[in-house]
């Protein structure tokens, strides 16, 4: 007898819940464009931006929201953030080739934010188009520097990003040592003097317009810890006549990806007894996803992104911002305040929430060899074109049934698939783990991954074995009538041309 099913369904709000119950047109859209298709709504991210400025406002903060290119290649993502309130909503760019569409989609480049590692010509065209350089290291600093004189651009606005944060915990700051975890990113706080001396030498081709930091991690505490430290880091700025004035906290703010608390505990938990032998296995070929089994202790961390988040995004943000300073005592919220420093931030996922899902035609299904009543269900997709193991995001897709398919009743109920891609290789997964569906799926159904805008759409797409990757197209709601057009062609004008359904 099969265990009870373990789901993982997914959080689905409107207008993406609206999108995803019109299955005639979802399937439209595959019939005609094939499969795999991305489907992305442009007006979401920009209602996104304004629920982060919302917090902005609640705290009676300045300052920038960034979206964090990086997150999707979508051009009508960005135009449509272009078209926001250009103090308020800005782009960080993370390549010269990022920088190039964010300038072709409407940004200007006072709007930008150049991050990442930078080359040459991608430093070149940062400071020529007027973008602020987030500097990863003293030597980056130099390069920039001598870059501006060199071609004789204008004085480039510059945030150095920062790293290697200590600080001491209890009562009166005064207790335990913390560090920060360690980053191949940014300057060691340690070593900060020597950027300060060096943005001496350069004022006559770099301003100082702040500091920064992007911490690998989802601790409220040590961020707040990060935001304090640069705080009275812009004091030592300013004592050696430099003007700092904003704070950038970068990203990680987090999306919640599963409805139901209880299903995530539920499954970690099958995860763990599974690994020990206890139940059967809930993966392919006993994956442990990080975890092990030493001798009937489970050993190791689970690399799964915590899929259900009660707090996250904006209300993340706002979290941040009220909660504790573990040296000076007050809010980062109520210093940044006090300082009169405004405030950037960079979210990528979390911007692109609920912004959009990635459609796969069922091809194959067939009987899993030694284990009745499983399946391995074959898409038209690959695990690059929606890489949730890639960022071991664990989600249910939604099946979509065809038109006309019979009734539901007659299969019998939830079933347990693997799910497989359409690459010769016995690696292409598109999950590892067991999933459940309501019933078993038919050849020329769908299955919808939702909310794969962050990173899980476009990130690792590839056109290995020359399969072709996933399209991508805009969908809008105009009166009522939902119309759409390809990526490419979506301009955030009052009536874009497109193709209706």
């Amino acid at each position: 007898m099969k265990d009870a099913p373990l789901y993982l369904r997914p959080r689905v709000d409107p207008p993406l819940a609206s999108l995803l119950g019109d299955a005639p047109f979802l399937h439209s859209l595959v019939d005609a464009l094939g499969s795999p298709l991305n489907v992305l709504l442009p007006e979401v991210v920009a209602e996104n931006a304004e629920r982060f400025r919302s917090v902005y406002r609640r705290h009676h903060l300045a300052g920038r929201v960034y979206f964090a290119h990086k997150a999707n290649r979508s051009s009508a993502l960005v135009r449509r953030l272009a078209a926001c309130d250009p103090a308020a909503v800005g782009i960080d760019v993370a390549s010269l080739e990022e920088l190039r569409h964010a300038l072709s989609c409407g940004f200007t480049g006072d709007r930008v934010m150049a991050t990442g590692p930078k080359d040459a010509e991608f430093l070149w065209l940062a400071a020529r188009t007027g973008a602020t350089v987030n500097v990863d290291s003293l030597a980056e600093l130099d390069q920039l520097a001598e870059t501006v004189r060199q071609y004789a651009l204008p004085r480039t606005d510059v945030l150095v990003r920062l790293s290697g944060f200590e600080s001491e915990t209890g009562p009166g700051g005064a207790g335990t040592r913390v560090l920060s975890r360690r980053s191949r990113f940014g300057t060691p706080v340690a070593e900060a003097d020597r950027l300060w001396t060096a943005l001496e030498r350069h004022a006559d081709s770099l301003e100082l317009v702040g500091l920064a930091y992007h911490l690998d991690t989802t601790g409220l505490e040590e961020k707040g810890r990060a935001l304090e430290r640069c705080v009275l880091l812009m004091d030592e700025c300013r004592a050696r006549g430099l003007a700092p004035r904003a704070v950038d906290i970068g990203g990680g703010f987090g999306v919640g990806y599963v409805e139901d608390a209880g299903e995530w505990e539920r499954w970690t938990t099958a995860l763990s007894e599974a690994v020990l032998g206890t139940r059967p296995p809930l993966t392919w070929r006993g994956h442990g996803y990080g975890l092990r089994n030493e001798a009937g202790t489970v050993r190791g961390s689970a690399a799964l992104y915590p899929a259900h988040r009660p707090t996250a995004g904006p209300g993340y943000l706002d979290a941040l911002l009220t909660g504790p300073a573990p040296v000076l005592g007050r809010t980062p919220a109520t210093l940044l305040l006090e300082h009169l420093h405004d405030l950037y931030v960079e979210p990528g996922r979390a911007l692109v929430d609920q912004c959009g899902l990635s459609l796969a035609r069922v091809l194959e299904v067939r009987p899993l060899d030694g284990d009745p009543g499983r399946f391995l269900v074959r898409l038209g997709m690959n695990a690059g074109d929606v890489s949730l193991e890639e960022h071991g995001v664990l989600v249910d897709p939604v099946l979509l049934p065809r038109r006309g398919a019979p009734d539901d009743s007659a299969d019998g109920g939830p079933v347990g698939v693997h799910l497989v891609g359409n690459l010769c290789l016995e690696a292409d997964l598109i999950t590892r783990r067991l999933v459940f569906l309501p019933r078993t799926p038919r050849p020329g159904d769908l299955l919808a991954f939702v909310n794969t805008a962050g990173y899980v759409m476009d990130f690792h797409a590839h056109h290995a074995q020359r399969q072709p990757s996933a399209r991508t197209v805009a969908v809008t709601d105009e009166g009522g009538t939902r119309r759409w057009c390809p990526d490419e062609n979506y301009w955030p004008l009052t009536h874009p041309q497109g193709a209706s359904a």
